[in-house]
């Protein structure tokens, strides 16, 4: 699977009160590894850039008045993304700029431009409801370094969300990835067969069914749902 991170750096929080995007970030995941191609643009806003945003990352109109428009950079920007599957933090608030910026110069909206969008706040509330989960706060609970963040920057902070997706969907891809590696010509019906023929299939004890069970009542408790792996006692 093709993925790109995207962020963006804006002149203050709300598109539909005419603010504008300053800065895009993107890199590329193929196969769950960063293959080092990266979009990264400044952009002109047309407009003054508030306060309470430059406080944030730290850019005026007066340093983005050589650079870009949206215009001559849109191109680039849906060609890196198509195809893809988009991971954004907090994904509304990113696509409501891109949306905008496209409607002035006659395009679509952003979602029609890449296979699917994926928020990873949404995706992180679910993993760990009640809790914070800024960027910086998922660096923390992950382990990934964000020393370097004194301010917002949009290639920065996706570079740093790319690590956070990958630490929380660590594990979830190894099953497929095993049946990939299988040998191919074989028929659809061989191919789902399990277990594969020679592979030795060990069944719990009952201390590690108990243990098991003891760990998914903790997390039914945490999440407040029931689970979705619970195993049945051996004969």
């Amino acid at each position: 699977m093709r993925q790109v991170v995207l962020d963006t750096e804006t002149t203050g929080l709300a598109a539909d009160q005419g603010h504008r995007i300053i800065e895009i970030g993107c890199l590329e995941i193929v196969a769950r590894r960063l293959t080092g191609r990266t979009l990264h643009v400044y952009l002109n806003p047309e407009r003054e850039v508030d306060e309470a945003a430059t406080e944030v990352h730290g850019m005026t109109w007066d340093d983005l008045r050589d650079k870009p428009r949206f215009a001559e950079v849109a191109d680039r920007l849906l060609a890196f993304v198509d195809g893809a599957q988009v991971l954004i933090h907090n994904a509304a608030f990113d696509l409501s700029f891109l949306d905008a910026e496209l409607a002035r110069v006659g395009g679509g909206r952003f979602r029609a431009s890449c296979a699917s969008v994926l928020d990873t706040l949404l995706m992180a509330r679910e993993l760990h409801p009640g809790k914070r989960n800024s960027l910086d706060a998922l660096c923390d609970r992950y382990g990934v370094s964000n020393a370097q963040r004194t301010l917002h920057g949009a290639l920065l902070d996706s570079e740093l969300l790319a690590e956070v997706y990958l630490a929380m969907t660590r594990g979830q891809d190894s099953f497929a990835m095993a049946l990939d590696d299988q040998p191919s010509g074989r028929s659809d019906a061989q191919q789902l067969h399990w277990p594969p023929k020679g592979l030795r299939v060990v069944a719990p004890s009952a201390l590690e069914v108990s243990d098991h069970q003891a760990a998914l009542a903790a997390i039914e408790k945490d999440r407040r749902k029931p689970s979705l792996w619970g195993i049945s006692s051996p004969a």
